[in-house]
Formats: structure tokens, sequence, C-alpha cells
């Protein structure tokens, strides 16, 4: 009796892992069907580890446990209050009814094969966005780099004319904002009645980050609709960029967009600097290294940049500072800047030349400090901003800087050097994230910002960011996938994590087909 019972305990046993595996099968053949599909390969990518499929499964949970709850709670709306389970209305459009968490979301669902809130998103987007008839001011960057982004990044993944006609209607409806004496564009329009304004904080100026984020979506824009005015406007600030008097050649956040005269000298490859270098590098790459005065301006602008801003803790941490009027101004670095390390890791991989080793360094050196603001807090989740002060190194000391946004810059890093080295430990670390993030940030009603991250019962925030939703969660799933899923040399992600194809490289790229030129008998056209 009891030889049967041991046998059919067995039995059972071999029944129930067979069942699991026949459940990875299914899932590893998913993957490999979105992968196929989005890039157009058709050779079968590895099967990934099993252990790596369970954590990718595991984020795909958390995406549609985020998308139920914003449906469920802010349908419509820009973001989600998950502990209030209501619609956060101070948010991008500054009247929280432009769907942000929608168009943010939708390539993000896409490439976890979540097709039915793929379709209802799309169909929100096809009978409810309508930005002209938004009567209050939106910011030409943030609009930008989520709507006109997202909605080019589906265009190129599906092929839905819905989504290209959407992005042409939003960069239409801001170019007014470009319209100054130096085609630097205001920072703030309003779709309506297209008045234009500053930043009053800003005394007037236009922001380097800003300004120079604008030009992968335009020149794709205008790429895929044949029509050049995006590409013209955006080639002119680059041009003007690129000719403007420099100090020590390192760019400053501020620029009048009346006169083209640097604002205040304040220098930072944080908060207010970060994306124009970002966008410089991948505007390169976008174009499959057709925009060579990009990549100029990139290792121009780098090589002064980590000569002044690039310090070493006492430790051996390596980070990056800000500079004022030529002189350090305070040693912090901005969670915003953790991008860095995977900037300059496609830098270095993408391009072979003298900064080519120091370029990898510095990625590596930079995404390990990032890890280590993680890794000493409390909820090993970083907070906004940290600093090296003394014995002081990789924490924040102000109350206001040990806040936790959710934001994806550390991830984008952690995604990008693995890809690029294949060492575990940048798959490790993100694991180390998403349990944190599930230990603090997860409540019923969605996932919330935290108010200080060195509490080991932090408050929530009760906001659960848009970006969340584009950014921290697609790279996390990105950072467990086969490589075949959005390669790195057919895809560029802009500032807001939402792909674009690579020119000639990516058979998605729909460039629009030029009409054909009439030759008469005579040669004339």
């Amino acid at each position: 009796m009891g030889k049967l019972i041991r046998y059919a305990t067995a039995v059972i046993i071999f029944v129930i892992v067979g069942l699991m595996r026949m459940s990875d099968i299914e899932s590893d053949n998913t993957l490999r069907r979105i992968a196929r599909e989005v890039h157009g390969v058709k050779t079968e990518p590895p099967t990934p580890l099993v252990l790596s499929a369970d954590k990718q499964r595991k984020v795909a949970e958390m995406m549609r446990h985020a998308w139920n709850n914003y449906k469920l709670y802010a349908w419509g709306k820009d973001e989600l209050k998950p502990m209030s389970k209501r619609a956060h209305l101070t948010s991008i459009s500054r009247g929280g009814d432009l769907g942000t968490t929608i168009v943010d979301s939708m390539d993000t669902l896409y490439l976890m094969g979540m097709n039915d809130e793929f379709q209802e998103g799309r169909d929100w987007i096809a009978n409810h966005f309508h930005i002209n008839d938004i009567d209050r001011e939106l910011s030409v960057f943030e609009t930008t780099v989520h709507f006109v982004g997202g909605f080019l990044s589906c265009y190129a993944l599906t092929g839905d004319t819905v989504f290209r006609d959407k992005a042409v209607e939003v960069a239409d409806a801001l170019l007014p904002a470009f319209d100054t004496p130096t085609g630097i564009p205001y920072p703030l329009i309003n779709p309506s009645n297209k008045a234009l304004r500053p930043y009053y904080w800003a005394g007037g100026n236009s922001i380097l980050s800003e300004v120079g984020a604008l030009h992968m979506e335009f020149t794709y824009l205008s790429e895929i609709t044949g029509n050049n005015i995006y590409r013209e406007k955006v080639a002119r600030i680059r041009d003007l960029l690129h000719n403007v008097q420099k100090p020590d050649g390192l760019y400053p956040n501020f620029i009048n967009p009346r006169n083209g005269l640097w604002g205040q000298m304040h220098i930072s490859l944080g908060a207010l600097g970060d994306s124009f270098y970002e966008y410089l590098l991948k505007a390169w790459l976008v174009t499959n290294n057709e925009d060579e005065q990009a990549r100029i301006m990139f290792d121009e602008a780098m090589q002064p940049a980590l000569e002044k801003m690039l310090r070493t803790s006492k430790s051996g941490l390596s980070y990056l500072v800000e500079i004022r009027w030529g002189r350090l101004y305070e040693e912090k670095m901005d969670h915003l800047a953790c991008f860095a390390g995977g900037m300059f890791a496609l830098a270095s991989t993408t391009l072979q030349n003298s900064l080519s080793d120091r370029y990898m360094d510095v990625a590596k050196n930079l995404t390990q400090t990032c890890h280590e603001a993680y890794d000493r807090a409390d909820t090993k989740l970083s907070p906004e901003t940290f600093r090296f002060s003394g014995e002081v190194e990789a924490r924040a000391l102000k109350y206001s800087e040990k806040m936790y946004l959710m934001r994806p810059d550390t991830f984008e890093s952690y995604f990008i050097l693995w890809r690029l080295t294949k060492d575990q430990k940048y798959r490790d670390w993100g694991w180390e994230a998403v349990q944190a993030l599930e230990k603090y940030c997860r409540v019923e009603g969605g996932y919330t910002g935290l108010q200080n991250v060195y509490q080991s019962k932090p408050l929530g925030d009760d906001v659960q960011q848009s970006w969340f939703l584009a950014q921290t969660l697609k790279y996390l799933y990105l950072l467990f996938s086969d490589d075949s899923l959005l390669p790195l040399d057919e895809w560029v992600f802009n500032t807001e994590a939402h792909p674009f194809p690579i020119k000639d490289k990516n058979p998605l790229y729909r460039a629009a087909i030029k009409p054909a030129i009439a030759i008469h008998e005579d040669n004339s056209l």
C-alpha cells in the first residue's frame, strides 16, 4: 500500500511538472511570436531561461495591475491616485484629461502581448483624443515626448494610421511655439488659442533639456509623412546650438528664445540638461549614423563635461556634479542623471574612437553608483537626489530629496548594459528593484511613489506616474527578455522609452513613399 501511495504521488508530481513546463513553453512561444512581429526576424531566438521568463511574467503582471486600476478609477484622465482610487489632475496636461497614461502605455502593452488592453487604448485614442480642444497651457517638451513619441512608436509597431494621424495632430498644434526670432520654442503653448509664454521661474528662458529633446520625434514625423516642416523646425534649433559660443565647450541649461543667448550659467547632465545630450547620441543612432552633426556635437560636449563634472568619492564611486559660472555648484547627482550609464554604453559600442573605452568605463561606474543609491536606502529604492558630502555618499540629505517617484533612469542603464555586456549583476539588480517595488509601492489601487526611501514603513505619495507604465516597467520587462525583442541595433528609445525604428535597418521604419519626379523630353522637371 505504501509503495502504491509513493508511486501515485510520483505520478502526480510528474504530471504537475509536465504541465508547468508546457505553460513555460507556451509563454516562451508567445515571446518569440512578439519578437518576430516587432522586428521582422524570421529565425527562432534562443529559449530564455525559465527563471528570466518567470521574472518577465512578473513584470507583465505588475503592468496589468497598474493598467487595470487606472482603467477602473481614472480612465481617460492623465494619471491615477492609487491610494485615493481617483484621477490625479495636477499632471502633464494640467487638467488631467488627455489620457497620458493611455498613450504612454500603448507600446508597453503591445510588447507584453496584452492585446485586449491595447485595443481598448487604441479605441479611446481614436475617438476621444483631441488636443485642439484643450484650452490651457501645455508643455511643448512633455507633449512631444509623451504624445508625439508615443503615437510614432505605435505607428511603427503596428502600421495603424490612426497613430500617425494623431502624431501629426499634436505636432501641428505645437508648431506655433517655434515661431520665435531664433526658432527656439517657447516652453508653454495653449493649443486652443495658440497663446505662448516662457517659464516665469526660468527668467524668460527656455530649457536645454527640452528644446534639445524634440529632434527624434519631429524628424521621424517628417520621414513618415513626407512633410519637411517638422524636420526644419528642429534642425534650426540644432544649428543654433551648434554655432553658439559655449563656455569652456559646455552647454548651459538656460537659453533665451528671443535672442539665442545663454541665461544662467548652470550646467548639469541631470535635471534641465539630461535629454539634450541623450538626443544628440540617439538622433545619430536612429538615422543609421546619417546625422553626423549630432554625433560630433555629442563627442565634443562629452570631453569637457567628463573633465569638469565627473568626480570620484573617497570610496571610489563615480558621480556627476553640477557647475555654475565655471565652478563646482553642488556635489549631488539626480536620479535623472542615472540614464547616463546607458547613454555612455551606447556611445562606446556604436562608434570606435579614442573615447570608446573611457565611455564604457564611465557607463559601468555611474551605473554602479546609481545602484548604490538604491542599495543604501531602507526600501532599496533610490531617492530623487543623492549627495556626496564628507562621509555621506550616494544618500539624500534633504527631506525633499528623499522621495521615490518610480523613475526609470537606472533601469534603462541596467537594460542597456545587460544587452551589451551580459553581466548578470544588471539582471540581479533589476530583480532587487522589482521586489522592492512590490513590497513598498504596490497598493490595492495600483502603484504609488514614496515620500521617504529611508523609512522602513514609508508613506506613499499617492501618484501612479504615467512613466511607470511607459518606461519603468518596460525597461524591467526588456531586462529579462531575449535580445530579439527590440534589439538595440534596430530600435532606439526616446526619452519616454517609446521605441523608434532605425532607418534602413528596421523594416518597420515606414518612411513615406516619395512621389516620382517626372522628367520631360527637354530634361525639365
